[in-house]
Order: structure tokens, then C-alpha cells, then sequence
């Protein structure tokens, strides 16, 4: 892979300084385009062999556009926020939203590169840090983001005679540090584990394109021309008039006998007021122990709570908070997306909301909004929506794999029990804003809310995410199945 990048490409003076004028201008135009469309963001990685020119690259691009539409973004070392939540976390709050361009200078692809070479890692590890990313990048792409990957190239010695030119000059002698020599120390290793890389990551979605980094002018040609020819491709497209779309293929649960495990529920289960009162005391009083135990420290909860309008969800999340110091939970009550929300790819607006580890981030209504009042109301297409279920499991596995509890619920009544308590929020003052005229339409389309929950919970209940399905025509005993199962998981997990 990396062969034709050591041939020795090199550009004149002359001829370079005649053609950047005109590739600036149009870089600049390209650019302004993309913002004042709004359509897509464009996200450029920098990566490759120290000393090969990718900081000069990345100082020219801020150069050659306008940086007021850029966000360049560097990741070193992890900080000690950002290595309470899961690896990810870091790269999805830093993506540019639609219209901007993110250059980022050192990547998702940097902690496994790294990890393979100098950290003990084997290659199936990086097989599987491989496969996330490859899915990562699908999404971003689906989502409609322009992915371009540089990866800077030097033979070992080009590298050795660049970073000794480096080091010699007084001017140049801060780009040198004693982990570029480390790194040169293992460069057959680098560069075996990068092309080992690049070659499973290197998608139709998402190419790597492979610059010589010897020659400072064929390298900053080369990559203003590929990045202006991307932008001009991805406008034109746009501009274009679309194409009837392919229908998607959704795979459907046949449900043959019509039973599905909303019905199977036994909504009839209750409790009385005293021992409803008494559980609950003991459930909140067990909840708060744990919380404040050492082991908990190093996990974090995650919970989401979804069901029927008037299921119960505010007074079940009330009565866990209660057991909680206030200082260790955020509740995240989830409504339609805001346009900042909106110009970021689906799953941004949850992942910026990840607990720290020993805390709690509850979900009032969630990401499974998508599956759910998105695709049923028709508001996303079927392809989004459809596609949807593996990008949510992807989400709750890394979740999961950074050692937070991932704790599901579906709050379930009847219609019967719904139109009930439709009727008591209407006719009681103090509740009125509880019920609005979306509430009742939604009553007319049950039908197919329940399909969409009962495929919801056959392809997102993950043996690191299940969901619990909770009976809760009855309050009292909805409250505790919930407190008690996350009691349970906690316990479990610890």
C-alpha cells in the first residue's frame, strides 16, 4: 500500500507557485458553498508517519480556507474526563455540524495504532478496533458526512533524515520530541500495524488516500486538489436533481400468531399503598448504599426510560432520584431536535449526555425515538429509521465495554388505562400540562406504536443492554420492578 508513496514525487517551485493562487480560490468558494448550503459536514483526518508534514498540513489548510468555517481539532494523550467515558465520547462531541469542516490531527485511529505497537496489544484487538471504526464511519457517512483520510507517508529513511533536518535547525527543533524517536525506534512495526489498518479501514464510504510526505509542495498540492475535487463532487451531487430512491430492505418479524410481548404482559399485578410504601423505603435505602460503594466508582448508570403516554415515567424516575445524591445524577428529558441537534448526526445529542464514571445520566424518553415516534409518525425514512437498530447497538455495546450499566425500560398500560388517565389530566387543573392534543392523536395510531415497540425490543434487547419490560397499569408496582432491577443489575455488574 504504501509503495507508491516512496517513489520520490516532488513539484518545482515554479509550477507550484503559479497553481496555488487558483487552487486557493476555489478552495475558498468550495468552501463557502458547503456553508451556505448546510447540507453535509465535511471531516478530514490527518495521519501517518511522524515528521512527514501532516502539522504543516493541517497549518495550511487554516490557511488556505477560511478558518472561521473550520474547527481543527489535536487529540493527545486522553484527559481524565474523557478517560471516564467510553474511547469515543471524545471524537463524537468534536464533530463538525453541517456546513463547517473539522480537520482533525490525530484520530479515532490513533489509541489503536498505538495500542498494537508500543502497548501489548494483539491483532485480533485490533481487528476489533477496526470493525467499530469501519461501522463508526458507515454511519457518519449514511448520516450524510463527507469523510476524506490523509495518511502522510515517509520511508524509514526519508523519516530519519527529516527528523535529523528537523532537530538540526534551531527554528525547527520544537517539532522534535523524544517520542518521534521512540516511534522511529519501531517504525517496521509502525508501518506493518498502519497498512494492517488502513487496508480494513479503507471503505468506498470512507477511502484513505496515501500522500508522500517527502516533498512539501507535491504534498500540499496533492491534498488541496483532492479535498477541492471531494467538496465539488459532494456539491454537484447535491445540486442535482435526486433520484427516486431504492425502498430499503426491512427485514420483518413475521409474528405469525399474532402475540407479541406487549400482550404477553400481565398488566393486572398491583400493590397496596403500605407495602407499596414500606418497598419502597427498603428499594431507595438499598439503591443509596450502593451508590456510595468503592467498586461503584469505577462504573457509571446509564438509564432509559420509554413507554405509552401517561405510562408513569416522571413518577418512576422521581422516586429513583430520591435515592440518589443530587450531585451524582442528570436527568435528560428528551423532546424533537433543536437545530444545533439537528445539523449533528443522530446520535450526537445522546453521547455529549454520557456520565462520568460513579454517576448517573437518566433518559426521559431517549434515542429510541428513532424506531419509535420517528418512524411511526414519519418523520425520518425508512432507510434511517431501519438502520437505526444496528447504529443503537453499537452505541449501547461501547457504553457497555467502558463498564457503564445500561439499564432499559418499557412502561406499559393498557388503552383502557390510558384513556383513564388522558381523562383525569384533562379534567384536573393542577395536570392539564401534562396532556396536549399530540397525546390524543398519538392514542388513534396504537396499532402501530405496538409493532414498533415489539421489533424495538427484538433487535435492541442485547445481552449488555436488555430491555425490562415493566407492567405498570398499577404505579406502585412499576416503581419498585424498576428500582429493584436496577438494584440488581448494579449488584450483578459489581
Amino acid at each position: 500500500m504504501f509503495e507508491t508513496a516512496e517513489v520520490g514525487h516532488a513539484i518545482d517551485k515554479e509550477t507550484y507557485e503559479a497553481e496555488v493562487p487558483a487552487l486557493r480560490e476555489a478552495l475558498l468558494d468550495a468552501q463557502y458553498d458547503v456553508a451556505q448550503l448546510k447540507k453535509f459536514p465535511v471531516i478530514i483526518l490527518i495521519g501517518g508517519v511522524d515528521g512527514a508534514g501532516k502539522g504543516e498540513t493541517v497549518n495550511l489548510l487554516n490557511t488556505w480556507m477560511d478558518p472561521r468555517h473550520v474547527s481543527t481539532l489535536a487529540f493527545g494523550t486522553p484527559s481524565d474526563e474523557e478517560r471516564e467515558r467510553p474511547p469515543m465520547w471524545r471524537f463524537w462531541r468534536a464533530l463538525p455540524p453541517k456546513g463547517r469542516v473539522g480537520i482533525f490531527f490525530g484520530s479515532w485511529y490513533t489509541q489503536p495504532i498505538l495500542r498494537r505497537v508500543v502497548g501489548g496489544g494483539k491483532n485480533d484487538e485490533l481487528d476489533r478496533d477496526c470493525q467499530q471504526i469501519v461501522r463508526f464511519e458507515s454511519m457518519l457517512a449514511d448520516e450524510g458526512a463527507l469523510i476524506l483520510k490523509f495518511w502522510f507517508h515517509l520511508s524509514k529513511e526519508r523519516q530519519r533524515k527529516r527528523l535529523k533536518s528537523l532537530e538540526k535547525d534551531p527554528k525547527t527543533s520544537w517539532r522534535v520530541t523524544k517520542a518521534d524517536w521512540d516511534h522511529f525506534a519501531c517504525y517496521d512495526e509502525f508501518a506493518r500495524v498502519s497498512e494492517r489498518t488502513l487496508r480494513q479501514t479503507g471503505t468506498s464510504k470512507a477511502p484513505w488516500i496515501v500522500v508522500e510526505g517527502e516533498d512539501a509542495r507535491y504534498r500540499s498540492l496533492t491534498v488541496g486538489k483532492t479535498i477541492l475535487a471531494a467538496l465539488r463532487a459532494r456539491l454537484d451531487a447535491a445540486a442535482a436533481p435526486a433520484a427516486p430512491a431504492a425502498a430499503p430492505v426491512v427485514p420483518e418479524f413475521p409474528h405469525v400468531d399474532e402475540l407479541n410481548v406487549l400482550r404477553a404482559l400481565d398488566l393486572t399485578q398491583a400493590l397496596e399503598r403500605k407495602e407499596y410504601k414500606d418497598r419502597l423505603e427498603e428499594v431507595q435505602g438499598r439503591l443509596n448504599r450502593i451508590s456510595r460503594k468503592r467498586k461503584f466508582k469505577e462504573r457509571s448508570v446509564v438509564c432509559v426510560f420509554e413507554g405509552n403516554d401517561a405510562a408513569g415515567k416522571g413518577g418512576t424516575i422521581r422516586r429513583l432520584t430520591e435515592a440518589l445524591d443530587a450531585r451524582s445524577y442528570q436527568i435528560i428529558p428528551v423532546a424533537a431536535p433543536t437545530s444545533e441537534e439537528r445539523a449533528q448526526p443522530y446520535l450526537w445529542r445522546f453521547w455529549r449526555h454520557m456520565p462520568r464514571l460513579g454517576r448517573f445520566t437518566i433518559f426521559d424518553r431517549s434515542w429510541y425515538g428513532r424506531v419509535l415516534v420517528e418512524r411511526v409518525e414519519g418523520f425520518c425514512s425508512e432507510a434511517e429509521w431501519a438502520r437505526a437498530y444496528g447504529e443503537i447497538n453499537d452505541f449501547e455495546s461501547e457504553l457497555a465495554a467502558h463498564g457503564s450499566i445500561v439499564c432499559k425500560f418499557w412502561l406499559a398500560i393498557s388503552d383502557e388505562e390510558q384513556l383513564r388517565r388522558f381523562e383525569e389530566r384533562q379534567n384536573t387543573g393542577f395536570k392539564r400540562f401534562k396532556i396536549t392534543e399530540e397525546d390524543w392523536r398519538n392514542r388513534a395510531k396504537w396499532p402501530a406504536y405496538e409493532r414498533a415497540v415489539c421489533d424495538m425490543v427484538e433487535r435492541t434487547s442485547t445481552e449488555v443492554a436488555p430491555w425490562t419490560l415493566v407492567p405498570a397499569n398499577d404505579k406502585y408496582s412499576a416503581r419498585i420492578h424498576v428500582l429493584e432491577t436496577i438494584c440488581d443489575r448494579i449488584e450483578r455488574t459489581l
